[in-house]
């Protein structure tokens, strides 16, 4: 047995003894996105009734809502760098924090130490041969969390895909470490992509991407929906904050081979997985696949380098100057700044590079009545996440709207002609009580 063999066999333990490492007070990093280490995290719920004032800094994560329920008060606090659906409700009712950061910063805030780190608990791949393991499905946002923080917890998960790229930790920093068996969360991206107006919205968007283009997919339904639109250009490439399980029917028709990148050339480049079974092992030691962390791959100024660079990111609302809120509802927290500011900027300063924004034109509301989201004025609280000088392509189920180097009159015309027919004339209305047209 070699050293490194011996070191990981003496500090196996339990979920459940591995978490009386975290005590009052302390801050830790939880890993997210399909990555949250689920075993250890029951074990901190089941904990905290003992603990006060624990707080739990993480991205997006793909989990139950336990560890933010109200009973959790005093005890455990949330701290997250992107509102997902599970701690949406505890946020903005005020039992939750969020902290409003563009996710290429996100790991510079542990890094450089605006957040020391106590405990990080991460979740990876079974060591190789010389005892390294990968971060696996969730790289980007972790690995630079987890080479900060005091005490380091892995879920060592024989499911857990080896990834490639900057994604390797070595046991000897791991403190504790639990072994398990168990499934990745899944998450299929393109589950909505059969709606009418995504089919649509996919189809524009795929007029705009170029040949030889290196594409950032955003999370959701439209981003996935494009691919399925591509099969007819050649030499695609990825150069993106995530991947899922749409990439690989291209990849595999040859149309995205990577062969034109700027940077990386032959190489998929991103900082996290989002999908599902099919994608975690495919990209298991698959050399085609690189993760790097996410301060490196979502930098607005590496982006750049990629000529051609496609930025495709969704919005909640688009006002008729250009601005774009895609992190709330007016003053209610919906989710984040993410990748978008990184993506739409570096796009933008790419050689002919296409940032793209792209959304339905309405929105149904909870009672049934529909709603523009092409609208005179963002409502009153709503961020701004893409400012009017950043934003240069709109697009909805009715065309393109071209916004770069045009008046807010110019806007204005192009943006009510991408709004539903049913709201052109109030849209109109409005816009010239407010003298834009």
């Amino acid at each position: 047995m070699t050293n490194w063999q011996a070191n990981y066999q003496s500090r196996i333990t339990t979920a459940d003894e591995a978490v009386t490492a975290i005590k009052s007070g302390d801050r830790v990093f939880l890993t997210g996105n399909a990555s949250v280490p689920l075993q250890l995290l029951a074990a901190l719920v089941k904990r905290a009734p003992q603990l006060e004032n624990v707080e739990i800094c993480h991205p997006l994560a793909i989990c139950p809502s336990d560890y933010v329920s109200p009973e959790m008060a005093g005890h455990l606090r949330v701290n997250t760098m992107f509102i997902s659906a599970n701690v949406r409700k505890a946020v903005n009712e005020g039992r939750a924090d969020f902290t409003p950061v563009m996710l290429s910063e996100f790991p510079l805030l542990f890094k450089n130490g605006h957040l020391p780190l106590d405990v990080a608990l991460i979740h990876v791949s079974p060591p190789d041969q010389h005892g390294f393991c990968s971060m696996g499905a969730e790289s980007g946002l972790t690995i630079s969390a987890a080479e900060v923080a005091k005490t380091v917890i892995a879920q060592v998960n024989e499911q857990m895909p080896r990834t490639l790229g900057d994604t390797l930790m070595h046991i000897d920093r791991m403190h504790h470490i639990i072994p398990l068996d168990c499934p990745i969360s899944e998450h299929a991206m393109g589950s909505e992509g059969n709606d009418e107006e995504v089919k649509k919205i996919a189809g524009h968007i795929s007029e705009l991407i170029p040949d030889g283009a290196t594409m950032q997919l955003g999370i959701g339904a439209i981003p996935d929906a494009v691919l399925k639109y591509l099969y007819n250009k050649k030499d695609l490439g990825v150069h993106s904050e995530l991947i899922s399980d749409g990439v690989i029917d291209l990849v595999e028709a040859g149309v995205l081979n990577n062969s034109r990148k700027s940077i990386h050339a032959g190489k998929i480049v991103c900082g996290f997985l989002l999908g599902t079974k099919r994608l975690y092992k495919w990209v298991d030691n698959n050399p085609l696949v690189e993760l790097y962390r996410t301060e490196y791959v979502n930098d607005p100024f590496v982006v750049a380098q990629n000529d051609r660079m496609v930025a495709i990111n969704s919005a909640l609302e688009v006002d008729l100057t250009g601005q774009v809120c895609a992190d709330s509802i007016g003053p209610r927290m919906y989710s984040a700044v993410g990748g978008q500011l990184d993506f739409i900027y570096g796009a933008s300063r790419s050689k002919g590079g296409v940032p793209i924004i792209a959304l339905p034109s309405t929105s149904t509301l909870r009672d049934g009545s529909v709603i523009s989201k092409i609208v005179p004025m963002l409502k009153q609280g709503a961020g701004v996440v893409t400012s009017r000088n950043h934003v240069h392509y709109v697009v909805t189920e009715f065309g393109v709207a071209e916004l770069y180097g045009k008046s807010v009159r110019q806007r204005t015309q192009a943006l009510i002609s991408i709004a539903d027919p049913r709201f052109r004339e109030e849209i109109t209305v409005k816009a010239r009580e407010l003298n834009y047209l």
